[in-house]
């Protein structure tokens, strides 16, 4: 049993492992959705086709109620180096939500949401209060310099533009990345040439982007980012912008229908999501994007307790291991969600022998490289051969015990049998003692003289009759030794039922009178009748009717 006990806790513990490594597998497709997304993914507008075609239309991420692979999304949002927030929920300056189909309705629950983002991150000092926040600076005007010629001037001016960003603007990121991969320190300062030009596509054929795009430095780093599947990528994106006021002007007449954005194209330097938890207990999923020289920080605001329901409960809920483990889910040490078992197991009584015992530890993938899962024994299932070798037990304890208790009833019967041998013995032995001493008796008498001739005839009488009984007693034993044996031989012959009941008479007579009763013979059966019998056992077993009556009734 203690064999079966281990080998159910090593099936559970593989059962555990094989959950573990399911939760893993789906929160590494949902992290590896969400690290493909573009730099331009967390805007309200995105661009859809040719960019010289300068079409735009709402972002996937502005879809609201907020729809994420990842479970428990409250809300994206991108903070700026100058540590201003922009979600994908409303449109930037410029941009009406009603020309996006948008209801004032709708857009007033979108800026509720956008608010309680904004809170939860303010209240963890990760982004400025609105109050706090500085004015959007606009936007820098643009000259026609060849693109060769701008790349190589805004690779000099990347860092000067990073060492100018307000040093405390996104510090809380800082502090949270330092907390959970610190490792991971000095990344920060490589950023400085990671940035290249802004341009209008509309004012530029759409060859110069392709001439940009296949640029040898970017191709390099694009080349290099294969290395690792995580590690940081280099990306263009389209992305919808605000026309400047120039620009707008000059195309007032032209478009004077349309809302006044202008689609640019950005070289982006992107980093792997990172995973941190706020002092509210909120989750935020969050990468640094560099842009211009410029640090971008974008992510999501997760719930923590849908996030661990619909990833991690959802999962264990499911399983078989939900019944016989409990499951705890901690970040960094500190203990987020304790899952109880589930009180639907059905099988049979489980050993608690382990309960409380560690089961399996496992830690997710990156960014969730902090999360562990770590399964306790609750209760353990038998083992598969546990029923059969519980049959098997029984099945040996009944037959024991049945055979104990045929052993007992065949010694029992053996010592009944002796007792009735030693009963018999002694009733024979009385029995042969009565006759053998009334014969002695008698004879010692006659040979002593001491009777006349009328009294010499009666003990003549009882010295032939005790004779007769003693004869008949050791027929009965020979019988009974021969009825043992299987030896006993019946002589068979057609008698009348009157000549039968004259021997029987002729041996009982006399045994009848001298024990004071007298002998009345009634035959009823018609004259002739014959019967096939042996004459010797029919006349025993009258005889022996007659002897036990006379006994038996002798005080009557």
């Amino acid at each position: 049993y203690s064999q079966l006990k281990w080998q159910a806790f090593r099936s559970t513990q593989v059962a555990a492992e094989e959950l573990a490594a399911r939760i893993d597998a789906a929160l590494r497709a949902v992290i590896a959705a969400e690290d493909a997304r573009s730099f331009g993914s967390y805007s309200f507008l995105v661009v859809e086709g040719d960019a010289a075609a300068n079409f735009v239309q709402r972002s996937p991420l502005s879809a609201f109620p907020v729809e994420s692979a990842v479970p428990g999304v409250l809300g994206y949002f991108q903070v700026d180096a100058a540590g201003r927030l922009t979600t994908p929920l409303l449109p930037g300056t410029g941009v009406t939500a009603a020309s996006y189909g948008i209801a004032p309705a709708e857009e007033a629950a979108r800026a509720q949401r956008v608010e309680e983002v904004r809170e939860l991150l303010a209240r963890n000092q990760l982004v400025r209060a609105p109050r706090d926040e500085a004015p959007a600076a606009p936007l820098p005007e643009r000259d026609s310099a060849p693109l060769e010629r701008e790349r190589r001037q805004l690779s000099l001016d990347a860092g000067q533009a990073a060492s100018t960003a307000p040093p405390s603007a996104q510090a809380g990121f800082d502090r949270l990345a330092a907390a959970e991969a610190p490792v991971q320190t000095g990344a920060l300062a490589a950023r400085a040439g990671a940035g290249d030009e802004t341009r209008e596509v509309a004012a530029e054929p759409p060859a110069a982007a392709n001439a940009e795009a296949t640029g040898p430095a970017l191709r390099a780093r694009r080349d290099n980012s294969f290395a690792d599947e995580r590690q940081k990528r280099v990306e263009e994106t389209l992305v919808a912008e605000p026309a400047a006021a120039q620009d707008a002007a000059a195309e007032a007449d032209a478009l004077a229908a349309k809302v006044e954005v202008s689609v640019r194209t950005f070289a982006s330097e992107v980093d792997p999501l990172e995973l941190g938890v706020l002092d509210t207990g909120h989750l935020v999923l969050f990468r640094n994007v560099w842009r211009e020289g410029q640090r971008y920080v974008q992510g999501a605001l997760i719930d923590r307790e849908l996030f661990v329901d619909a990833a991690v409960e959802n999962a264990y809920g499911a399983s078989n291991v939900a019944t016989v483990a409990r499951l705890t889910v901690a970040f960094q040490g500190r203990v987020l969600n304790e899952i109880e078992t589930h009180n639907s197991y059905v099988g049979p009584a489980a050993s608690r022998e382990l309960a409380g015992d560690m089961l399996h530890r496992a830690r997710l993938s990156p960014p969730l490289g902090d999360v562990e899962l770590t399964f306790f024994v609750d209760r353990l299932p038998r083992a598969p051969g546990a029923t059969l070798l519980a049959w098997v037990a029984v099945t040996l304890a009944a037959v024991l015990c049945a055979g104990f208790y045929l052993m007992y009833r065949f010694g029992a019967g053996q010592m009944r049998l002796a007792r009735q041998q030693q009963d018999f013995v002694s009733a024979v032995s009385h029995e042969l003692k009565t006759p053998l001493t009334s014969i002695r008796m008698y004879g010692e008498m006659l040979k002593a003289g001491w009777a006349d001739d009328a009294k010499r005839q009666t003990y003549y009488d009882y010295i032939h009759s005790e004779s007769e009984r003693l004869s008949r007693l050791i027929e009965n034993v020979l019988q009974l030794a021969r009825l043992t044996r299987n030896t006993q031989r019946f002589e068979l012959r057609s008698v009348t039922v009157a000549e039968l009941l004259d021997v029987v008479r002729s041996k009982v007579a006399t045994q009848v009178e001298r024990a004071g009763f007298t002998l009345a013979v009634r035959d009823e059966t018609p004259a002739g009748t014959a019967v096939v019998v042996d004459v010797d056992c029919a006349t025993q077993v009258f005889i022996n009717l007659v002897d036990n009556a006379l006994k038996f009734s002798a005080g009557a």
